[in-house]
């Protein structure tokens, strides 16, 4: 089962727009503004990152880049629904 959550964005915060999540794996999408170095106008784009959550042996939740082989198949998942996301996203 793969979790979507929209987030809000505020104006002048870089702020995650949708977040998708399997387990313990998610694909977090940022969205972005910078300047076009041809034209030098404000342009918009996104970017993703992938994290993993654990809980170390004291119990405190943490975050991971780092992924083992069994985590793969999440990963892709994950990775795979955030690029979904992004390519309908530039094309409206």
């Amino acid at each position: 089962m793969i979790k979507i959550e929209d987030v809000d964005v505020e104006e002048g915060k870089n702020l995650p727009e949708k977040k998708f999540s399997t387990g313990t794996i998610s694909a977090t999408v940022w969205k972005n503004y910078g300047k076009s170095k041809k034209t030098g106008e404000e342009v918009e784009f996104r970017t993703v990152q992938v994290t993993k959550r654990y809980q170390d042996k004291e119990g405190n939740w943490n975050t991971s880049k780092s992924f083992r082989v069994d985590d793969l198949p999440k990963v892709l998942l994950v990775t795979q629904k955030a690029y979904e996301y992004c390519i309908l996203k530039r094309e409206v």
